[in-house]
Formats: C-alpha cells, sequence, structure tokens
C-alpha cells in the first residue's frame, strides 16, 4: 500500500513540474518566433540584451535588469 502511495505522490510532483517547464515569458516567445521567421538574433551579455531584426527593418530589443525584462519595439512602417 505505502508503495502505491509513495508511487501516485511520485507522479503527481513529475506532473507539477513539467507543467511549470511550459510557461514561457513574452520574451522566450518573441525570441522563438523570430528564430521561425528567419529574424537576425544577436544576444549581448550573456542574454541579457537581445537585439532582433526581422527580414520588413522591424527591430525589436529585449533588455533583462534587476528591474525585470523591458521590450521596445522599433516599427519602420
Amino acid at each position: 500500500m505505502k508503495k502505491i502511495i509513495l508511487m501516485a505522490v511520485a507522479i503527481f510532483a513529475i506532473g507539477f513540474t513539467s507543467c511549470e517547464d511550459k510557461k514561457k515569458t513574452e520574451a522566450e516567445t518573441i525570441i522563438e518566433d523570430a528564430r521561425e521567421d528567419g529574424a537576425s538574433i544577436e544576444i549581448k551579455d550573456d542574454g541579457d540584451k537581445v537585439k532582433i531584426k526581422e527580414a520588413d527593418g522591424d527591430e525589436i530589443k529585449i533588455k533583462t535588469d534587476d528591474d525585470g525584462v523591458k521590450i521596445k519595439t522599433d516599427d519602420n512602417n
């Protein structure tokens, strides 16, 4: 009986932690979309600054610091 309870708890714990990993930040979603679109991605300062240049000339800058994540868009339309 103890084995069944321990297995159930282990399965629940594994399932719970895998759900946590699937949550993406807005910055991660933007970078992933840019990669799929074939945009030029430049990463500086160990990932704290990301500059994305899209094919249509638009630029997106993502900066991570102590205050959080800042996302700037520069639309060249």
